[in-house]
């Protein structure tokens, strides 16, 4: 209640409270303990008071310092910052200028751009002089004033022009930070252009991006979901490195690993002080290499060795509710009804001919209705997300992407291939974003009304974006080049334009919305890992994997609870009759009260 809450922070013990958690964040800020003033302090500051500009303000300032921060040090892995730099040129810049100066969505706005690479350049400054950690680069205080006092001039001259900065304005402000760092800071100039580049053009939009050479293999990999490696998910959420799930048909599967192994070691090397992200870098590698992990099974005192031949590994952007003890996932969550669940992950290549056969499947099964979990999905290909939309409408315009210039790009619906009209609910929530929009966005659409949509508003993208090489050098630009239409002609809000316009009415919104607290969104999740965990291929039949009945998986998850029930209900509409277990659906429907 926004008026309670109102009358919460104008309280005054309350005040004090926050008066003195802003001072304690201010000196863990000011003593180079960013991360700690932003998760002890102003990320709770921002969560209890969301419209105070200033919190947010000094939240997003710390998370910068922090990132700067790891930009300017070793990685977990040993790789200095030195190295992760090679090969950065400013030419990269100026090409992505060239680009973004035709082809970005917006007119590109040169003053937004300056300011925020101007005040990147002011935070790595004080990064260098206030953080406590071993950096791979000593300034003196002296050089960094002499940088600061630079910036500030810069600054000083752009206020005191009347002028909107030009390309060739903010060209030659790069030109000018370059130069300063040569006199004044005098490290590496690959570390200020990366500094100056990534803000300045997180200026335009978060998804407007330079992505450096080291950072290549890595972007590739979250898109297409295929990588080199041994088919393997780790989590060290506990603090010990440990398998928490295999993928089928992979090296992994049958080497031996098995769920909830400890994994001591990776080719003789300690995982103790591992982070993940280092020990996912050293357990992948090229194709048809080995690796070899020492590991410790669960209730076993006992370490071994297995080595693993890596090799390429798909991950399926498809997931049922559940898997099966031999691996395979179930599709069918209500067998009695004939309710089918399928869980986007992801779209990709494979993701629309994925999901017709088992489409397929359930229907030669008898399928009667269908719900789409797309909840925590990030997005994927824009065609990919099209042709999942087609398999449930006729004809018609599914999105159009409208440039800054030129003609607009439709996906349009074909009549063949349609599937039958059976009831359709789509789970989504506030990580539900880009491709899932569309999909959602289209499936809800007043031109079709296809899909009622279960859960809470969506992330808000709103935007397509496109990668090029242009940039040269094993670099490449990604970008924002259009603005999705959905099939009535609506625009999908962006949620970056909202906020900064003080608003809220970003992305899709439910049809039913059903929240869930975190309490209720971690036991949601933990049921969900525990339905979905694939222990090796001769596991141990006297240590069965803990799985999750419906009911207790339903219990757990109160938004698939009302898909569920909002499925069968437009079955009765329908006019087919419907099973109600007593004890399941009573339990459900109490919760499904407890939400309205």
């Amino acid at each position: 209640d926004e008026d309670k809450k109102a009358d919460i922070l104008e309280d005054a013990f309350i005040q004090k409270v926050i008066a003195l958690a802003v001072e304690k964040g201010k000196e863990l800020d000011a003593e180079g303990r960013w991360v700690d003033a932003y998760t002890r302090v102003f990320y709770w500051l921002v969560n209890l008071d969301a419209d105070n500009k200033e919190y947010k303000d000094y939240a997003d300032e710390l998370s910068e310092k922090a990132l700067v921060e790891i930009s300017l040090k070793d990685d977990s892995c040993g790789q200095s910052s030195i190295e992760r730099h090679e090969g950065i040129k400013a030419e990269m810049v100026f090409r992505a200028l060239r680009a973004l100066e035709t082809n970005y969505v917006n007119v590109v706005d040169y003053n937004e751009m300056a300011e925020k690479g101007l005040a990147r350049c002011r935070l790595l400054g004080e990064v260098l002089t206030q953080t406590k950690k071993k950096l791979d680069y000593t300034v003196s205080a002296d050089k960094v004033e002499k940088w600061l006092m630079g910036i500030r001039a810069i600054k000083e001259e752009l206020a005191a022009s009347s002028t909107a900065i030009t390309n060739e304005k903010f060209r030659m402000i790069f030109g000018e930070i370059l130069a300063l760092n040569s006199i004044a800071l005098e490290i590496p100039e690959e570390v200020v252009i990366a500094q100056f580049a990534e803000a300045s053009f997180n200026g335009l939009d978060p998804y407007t991006t330079l992505v450096w050479p080291w950072q290549v293999k890595d972007f590739q990999k979250n898109m297409t979901q295929q990588f080199i490696g041994i088919g393997v998910e780790i989590s060290k959420a506990t603090g010990t490195l440990k398998v928490v799930s295999l993928l089928p048909d992979t090296p992994a599967y049958t080497s031996g690993l098995d769920a909830d192994d400890e994994i001591l070691a990776v080719d003789g090397e300690s995982t103790e002080d591992m982070t993940i992200t280092c020990a996912v870098s050293k357990i992948t590698g090229p194709r048809h290499t080995k690796v070899t992990l020492t590991i410790r099974h669960a209730d076993s005192d006992k370490t071994s060795d297995i080595t693993i031949v890596r090799d390429r590994i798909v991950v399926p952007p498809l997931r049922g509710w559940q898997r099966a003890d031999d691996g395979r996932w179930r599709y069918t969550i209500d067998p009695d009804n004939g309710v089918g669940y399928i869980r986007i992950t992801g779209f990709t290549e494979t993701t629309a001919s994925d999901m017709e056969k088992i489409l397929s499947e359930l229907e030669d099964q008898g399928l009667k209705g269908l719900i789409l979990d797309l909840r925590f999905n990030s997005g994927g290909y824009l065609i990919s997300a099209a042709e999942v939309v087609d398999m449930f409408v006729e004809k018609g315009m599914i999105v159009k992407s409208q440039p800054r210039t030129g003609f607009p790009t439709r996906e349009n619906a074909h009549k063949q291939g349609t599937h039958p009209n059976y009831p359709l609910v789509v789970l989504i929530n506030g990580q539900s974003a880009s491709a899932s929009e569309i999909v959602a966005g289209a499936l809800q659409d007043e031109k079709f009304k296809r899909a009622t949509l279960v859960g809470t508003q969506t992330y808000g993208k709103g935007s397509v974006q496109v990668v090029t090489p242009y940039t040269g050098g094993d670099s490449q630009l990604k970008y924002t080049m259009a603005y999705y239409h959905l099939p009535s002609g609506r625009r999908v809000k962006n949620r970056y334009k909202m906020e900064k316009a003080g608003r809220k009415d970003w992305g899709i919104k439910p049809d039913i919305e059903v929240e869930l607290n975190m309490n209720e969104l971690r036991k949601m999740i933990d049921v969900q890992r525990a339905n979905e965990v694939l222990a090796k291929a001769d596991h141990d039949a006297d240590k069965p994997l803990k799985r999750h009945s419906l009911q207790e998986t339903l219990l757990a998850d109160k938004q698939l609870a009302v898909a569920l029930l909002a499925v069968k209900s437009k079955m009765i509409q329908a006019g087919r009759m419907v099973k109600f277990i007593e004890d399941r659906d009573a339990s459900m429907t109490k919760k499904v009260a407890a939400t309205r």
